[in-house]
């Protein structure tokens, strides 16, 4: 299972102050509410998904590819200008150069390309035995 992300901000490595919540009004509070909603979704979707693959002893089975740290522009979903995909293009470029993980100096290039290869040598197999 390949599971390709759309990328989400850091803006939730970030804590509020009670003070601070306190004067927000509606509209504010369901904007942080809606995004660490839709964040909280895609992270526990993640977590199952990776868990139920590790439990299966069928980790080298998924893989997760997002960018976690969009800035700017990037984060908005209604930004097509010629500028705003420019720098999405660049985020997914320097994206292939990070590790998939802090515990897997492995790149996610390097990571797509093994899966590619497992995917690919997978079809063969199944190519040869229905040739029988």
């Amino acid at each position: 299972l390949l599971s390709l992300g759309t990328g989400t901000t850091s803006e939730f490595d970030k804590t509020y102050t009670a003070e601070e919540t306190a004067k927000w009004g509606t509209a504010r509070w369901m904007l942080v509410i809606q995004k660490m909603t839709s964040a909280a979704s895609s992270y526990m979707t993640d977590y199952y998904l990776s868990t139920a693959f590790q439990a299966l002893d069928s980790q080298n089975n998924y893989l997760r590819v997002q960018e976690n740290a969009l800035t700017g522009t990037t984060t908005e979903l209604d930004d097509a200008s010629e500028a705003n995909m420019q720098l999405l293009v660049q985020v997914g470029e320097d994206l292939l150069k990070k590790s998939v993980s802090k515990d897997d100096p492995e790149t996610y290039e390097e990571a797509l390309k093994k899966f590619a290869k497992l995917l690919s040598d997978r079809k063969k197999l199944r190519a040869d035995k229905a040739s029988y």
